[in-house]
């Protein structure tokens, strides 16, 4: 795997620990929430405002990056800044409070997330970029089953004890971090004529060519009827009255996603990388019919199996996608508003699902998302490349 380079490793590593962090936190995070006393309805808008910072600041960031021509210093700040946020959740139980900590660790993942793609695809050939982002997923990934594992021993003996998890959760944040220290920043021309502002999200959307712009139409078409994970965690919850199992599926679809995302990205090289995101949104379908559908562990079980394999097959894949299409010289531009884009579609999307959920009823909330995603595979399936990408992207 000599595609694998140092960088890689590094920044494979430290997703690795951040995700161990952060995931240990996730499927605790709506027991947490209905413990002092927030809504279906309050859970979607925060996990909505928390979405719609990272959109903002994905696109404002990225565009900095390109125009500085610097990299490394946000994806720093960003490990930095979402670390220190988990011990916030625990300080105090305001919503206001709790609005601002997540909020933060949202930003924090603004800031670094367009310039750590673009330092990814600098150190790929277009024939590996697949499987070069797959491998970063998987690693992203195994912190993120690796994570709730450790919630699953916390929350068995120490149960109900949430806000000690929030506390131990800065530890691996912190040792993730420690690991950019290896790392060296290479050289790049800035582009000092560049503009950005915290509208970059949609002025590199206008500017970023016909080929661009089609791409991202399908991906925010599928990204407004993709609520946040919560909802299907609620739902197990709900049908099972058990935490253990909660967090046992989070578990599982997480080993499944960290497994599956280097073989899907490298058959996204060999395929084609549109295609491999189409059948993603045909799994993400199937998911959601499965979890609408059913109430017991017989559905959830090979619905979180699917739910792997879509991430594995969506995640990666669309971030190398985009890197085909866009000039070197933009590509956190690029990965920044179009992450951005998907991230702020996702306040309308956990609001909406979070109004269907506690007006009507939860499985018509997931059958209308697993509609939504066959519209825009098919949409998707109609869109052709740029001239510029058709070898990787066909």
């Amino acid at each position: 795997m000599k595609y694998l380079t140092r960088t890689i490793w590094i920044l494979s590593v430290l997703s690795l620990f951040t995700d161990i962090s952060t995931e240990m936190l996730y499927p605790i995070m709506p027991l947490f929430l209905q413990s002092i006393g927030f809504s279906v309805v309050m859970m979607g808008l925060l996990e909505g405002m928390a979405e719609a910072t990272v959109g903002m600041s994905k696109g404002y960031f990225g565009a900095m990056s390109d125009a500085k021509g610097r990299r490394l210093p946000f994806v720093q700040l960003g490990y930095f800044l979402s670390g220190l946020a988990k011990p916030m959740m625990a300080i105090w139980s305001f919503p206001v409070w709790i609005f601002a900590a997540r909020t933060s660790d949202k930003l924090g993942k603004g800031i670094r997330t367009a310039a750590r793609d673009a330092i990814l695809s600098d150190e790929s050939a277009p024939e590996n970029k697949g499987k070069v982002f797959g491998f970063h997923r998987a690693m992203d990934t195994f912190g993120a089953a690796l994570g709730p594992t450790l919630a699953l021993v916390l929350i068995y003996y120490f149960p109900g004890k949430y806000r000690m998890m929030f506390l131990i959760a800065f530890i691996p944040a912190m040792a993730g971090l420690s690991l950019t220290l290896l790392m060296k920043d290479k050289p790049m021309e800035p582009q000092p004529d560049r503009k950005y502002s915290f509208l970059s999200v949609f002025t590199y959307f206008r500017d970023g060519g016909p080929a661009f712009r089609r791409l991202t139409i399908g991906v925010l078409l599928f990204s407004l009827f993709n609520s946040s994970d919560l909802f299907l965690l609620m739902k197990i919850k709900a049908s099972t009255h058990n935490d253990q199992y909660v967090i046992g599926a989070y578990i599982f679809y997480n080993v499944i996603y960290a497994l599956a995302s280097f073989p899907l990205g490298a058959m996204g090289d060999k395929f084609g990388l549109k295609r491999t995101y189409i059948l993603g949104l045909i799994l993400f379908a199937g998911v959601y019919t499965l979890m609408g559908l059913g109430n017991t562990m017989a559905f959830f079980i090979p619905a979180f199996l699917l739910y792997g394999l879509f991430s594995a097959a969506t995640e990666g894949i669309s971030k190398a996608l985009v890197t085909t299409i866009v000039p070197r010289s933009e590509t956190a531009s690029a990965v920044g508003s179009l992450a951005g884009l998907t991230s702020l579609m996702a306040l309308a999307s956990s609001t909406l699902t979070g109004l269907l959920w506690n007006y009507i009823n939860g499985e018509t909330a997931l059958l209308i998302s697993a509609g939504g995603a066959v519209i825009a595979a098919v949409y998707l399936s109609f869109v052709k490349p740029g001239k510029e990408s058709v070898k990787t992207v066909a």
